[in-house]
């Protein structure tokens, strides 16, 4: 489990106008919610907070708040920046409460070097990069990883074949595909067996002028 500790002191006003100075003054206002408490209001240092994302996955780290010295283990539930500066807007941040399951998503490792990609020159695709899991907050995991070294070209990972231990749900539809590895993009180019390519009967390039940001396309 991926933990991480934060400092956090009460935060009495609220409203727009409030949380524009707050961020001023190199804060970001937060709320603490969770089973059984009231919502709270709180404001944590930006500098802090941003140090902290920029070395865990947020979604999946187990954050130790201290509120003004009071400790409560939370989760990140969401992270608001704003649109184009992406400095911090607020943060909400769910208790966590004993013998209680929560549902986070953690990251997907791929481990290892496929055998089609080894042995046949193919292409690993990752078609996910996360799954979604329901768990008692103590076994929430750093990453689940997927070990593709038996993959062969034409061959897929997918949910059902994830090995997770006892306890822990998975969310995802099972028959999703985490990865497959694919034929090399020469072969699949390959004229087909008892054809030749015709001097000067390939089909013409069509280039098209980039459409402006926002341009739509018209038929």
């Amino acid at each position: 489990m991926a933990s991480a500790t934060l400092n956090a002191s009460v935060r009495n006003d609220r409203g727009t106008g409030s949380a524009r100075k707050l961020r001023q003054t190199g804060k970001v206002p937060a709320v603490v919610y969770g089973h059984g408490r009231a919502p709270q209001s709180i404001a944590l240092d930006t500098r802090e907070v941003d140090r902290l994302l920029a070395q865990v996955s947020a979604a999946s780290t187990v954050i130790e708040l201290h509120v003004d010295g009071k400790p409560a283990r939370t989760l990140i539930r969401e992270i608001q920046r704003h649109p184009y500066k992406r400095h911090l807007v607020h943060i909400d941040f769910q208790e966590l409460v004993a013998g209680e399951k929560v549902t986070v998503s953690v990251p997907l490792r791929f481990v290892g070097t496929a055998d089609g990609v080894r042995n046949g020159g193919g292409i690993l695709e990752e078609t996910m990069h996360q799954v979604h899991l329901r768990l008692d907050p103590s076994a929430i995991p750093p990453h689940v990883d997927v070990d593709v070294t038996p993959l062969t070209i034409g061959h897929s990972f997918h949910v059902r074949d994830l090995q997770l231990p006892a306890g822990v749900a998975v969310l995802d539809e099972p028959n999703a595909t985490i990865c497959v590895v694919t034929a090399p993009k020469a072969a699949t180019e390959t004229p087909a067996a008892g054809t030749e390519a015709v001097p000067g009967t390939a089909e013409p390039e069509l280039i098209r002028k980039a459409k402006a940001e926002g341009e739509e396309e018209t038929k």
